[in-house]
């Protein structure tokens, strides 16, 4: 994981105070990452990489219930360095590309985050990592890296896990009927 910026190399227009949530929130990140066959080739289902808020049917009831709307993105995202703003109802999040190994590893951190999440959900960063099979499938691993306020952390650790493995098997599956109708 990259180092959360401090105050010498914080990014132009970030507050002290939000390079210091940000550097507690890599201290308390927890990762729930969701695995996925696909029955295809590690090539086809990069090309079919994307982010929740790039979905274009719209989410089940439960999701739409659970977490903020998607709207869409805006910039490229396809260098490291590039800077993605996702668009919800309600506001958004700045996701910075941190590592490109094309056709096995994609990753990003969460820079900004103007969105309300789960009652004080923090995000800090995911990533997508492909691994042929034997089989000459795909498995696809999503990880999604936050940090909550939310207590007892017994009681909300188990539901928080299950609502980001619902989120990840809609985007994986998303991704598989993208990827398989190509």
């Amino acid at each position: 994981m990259k180092p959360a910026a401090t105050g010498t190399n914080a990014p132009a227009g970030r507050s002290a105070d939000a390079t210091s949530a940000a550097m507690v929130v890599a201290r308390q990140s927890r990762s729930i990452v969701t695995r996925i066959k696909f029955a295809t080739s590690p090539e086809r289902v990069w090309g079919g990489l994307m982010f929740y808020e790039q979905i274009e049917e719209r989410p089940p009831l439960h999701l739409r219930l659970l977490l903020p709307l998607p709207i869409g993105t805006e910039n490229s995202k396809s260098r490291v360095g590039d800077e993605v703003k996702c668009l919800y109802e309600g506001g958004h999040l700045l996701k910075r590309i941190t590592r490109i190994d094309v056709g096995h590893h994609y990753g990003f951190d969460v820079v900004e985050q103007s969105l309300a999440i789960g009652g004080g959900l923090a995000l800090s960063g995911g990533c997508y990592t492909l691994r042929e099979l034997p089989s000459g499938n795909t498995e696809v691993a999503v990880t999604t890296r936050y940090a909550s306020v939310r207590r007892p952390r017994w009681l909300w650790k188990p539901i928080e896990a299950a609502v980001c493995h619902m989120f990840h098997r809609h985007l994986l599956s998303a991704m598989r009927r993208k990827v398989e109708a190509a």
